[in-house]
């Protein structure tokens, strides 16, 4: 049998609020994908950031390493597009295709796909081309990008199936009648984005492709809702990866050791028995998958430094502590980063914009798994808070991050947000004028 093609099938703005994974958000082609194949519930993107989450996994490398440190969009690139994924699938004999929502270069021609079919993420775009292309697919192994924009913002409105007197708002949100209505918006996009996959699903079955096909589902990072995305807790960094084909991706199993995105690369390099590149910083998950080992991760970490705005944070997470650390001495939040939505408004009109932030956390995920009461000025932790302080020092050291020489500048070209508006819908400037 030839090597497989490889379907990476992705999202945005999801986490994990999906049905596999336990939510009352129904989606049963997704759920049907997690039955077959294998569900990872412990998985985090390196960057709770559109362009540095896609890069991370594309690359093998955090943000930092590989230069995507802020949005694509807003002038952020990275350092080398010959360490995208598709350039060392091409060395071992695969075309690579792009259908709708990539998100790690200004211009999609600059990645090097061998062809580009859709640029538009909306599924009204993307399935008619995905379709298309599985119904006529080479017959040599290929690699295609299927991305969706849902369930980005602005979400699709609720329909009969998502009604919000019987929604609840994710965890850390008050259930209030805005916050629900906004969850129920969120449900109608990802029921829209379930019939994608779906969709993309009954198109490999059709074509007797399936069985040689490696599907990687995955999303970027959390929901685009307050204290979710672009926020370096498990509601931001904490994604869904569901993977199904050959090599043992089968049988419905669900592992629970930590992944990071960055981690996959290495793992097609496995499977398909080709040389890793020397610039991976990932692990391969086939261990996992052969039971050879319980965890490849001991410690796994994550960043942000650009979104709309400047807004630098380390973190670095274990099965039972979370450190997250700011770079900039800012004490409030930074609101251009956190999407314009009803659930922000709540936020705002009781007060958000005043709230204190920390310079650095510390969280038990055993005792607080949601992330709430912060342990780092609690003098009992001390010894956990050097410790985990000492792993993220670290990871910055060995990787070279560029905040250990100070603020990080735009790049030339580069436009954000000031750091004090309100929206990512606020004037963007260069840094410094």
């Amino acid at each position: 049998m030839q090597q497989p093609n490889i379907v990476y099938l992705h999202s945005h703005d999801t986490g994990r609020y999906v049905e596999p994974f336990g939510h009352a958000v129904p989606m049963p082609n997704m759920q049907r994908l997690a039955e077959e194949g294998v569900l990872f519930r412990q998985t985090f993107c390196a960057a709770p950031t559109c362009s540095p989450s896609r890069a991370s996994l594309l690359t093998g490398q955090w943000p930092h390493s590989n230069g995507m440190l802020g949005l694509a969009h807003r002038g952020f690139a990275l350092n080398d597009y010959h360490q995208h994924l598709v350039h060392t699938l091409r060395s071992a004999g695969y075309s690579s295709t792009l259908i709708g929502v990539q998100h790690v270069a200004k211009d999609a021609t600059t990645i090097g796909y061998d062809q580009v079919l859709e640029t538009r993420g909306a599924a009204e775009h993307v399935v008619p081309r995905a379709i298309s292309f599985l119904d006529d697919a080479p017959s040599t192994p290929f690699f295609v990008s299927i991305g969706f924009s849902e369930t980005h913002r602005v979400f699709h409105p609720a329909g009969p199936a998502e009604d919000a007197r019987y929604t609840l708002p994710p965890a850390a949100l008050p259930d209030t009648p805005d916050m629900r209505q906004d969850m129920a918006d969120y449900k109608a996009s990802a029921r829209i984005l379930d019939q994608g996959i779906g969709a993309v699903l009954d198109a490999l079955d059709r074509n007797g492709l399936a069985e040689n096909t490696l599907v990687i589902n995955t999303t970027d990072h959390g929901l685009a809702f307050p204290s979710m995305k672009c926020s370096l807790t498990d509601r931001g960094i904490g994604v869904l990866l569901i993977m199904r084909g050959p090599a043992g991706f089968s049988g419905g199993r669900v592992i629970d050791a930590m992944i990071s995105h960055i981690d996959i690369f290495p793992t097609i390099c496995e499977i398909l028995g080709i040389d890793a590149p020397a610039w991976l910083q990932g692990r391969s998950i086939m261990p996992l998958l052969r039971e050879e080992a319980a965890e490849i991760n001991d410690e796994i970490f994550a960043e942000v430094t650009y979104h709309a705005a400047y807004d630098p944070q380390r973190a670095v997470r274990t099965q039972r502590w979370k450190y997250i650390r700011r770079f900039d001495g800012r004490e409030r939040h930074v609101l251009p980063n956190v999407d314009d939505s009803p659930s922000k408004e709540v936020w705002l009109a009781h007060g958000w914009q005043e709230r204190a932030m920390p310079q650095e956390q510390l969280y038990d995920l055993v005792f607080d798994p949601h992330e709430m009461a912060n342990l780092a000025t609690d003098p009992t932790y001390a010894e956990t808070l050097a410790k985990m302080r000492g792993r993220l020092d670290g990871w910055m050291r060995r990787t070279d991050d560029p905040l250990l020489r100070g603020p990080v500048p735009l790049p030339p070209g580069g436009v954000a947000n000031d750091v004090d508006a309100l929206s990512p819908n606020s004037p963007m400037f260069p840094l410094g004028d």
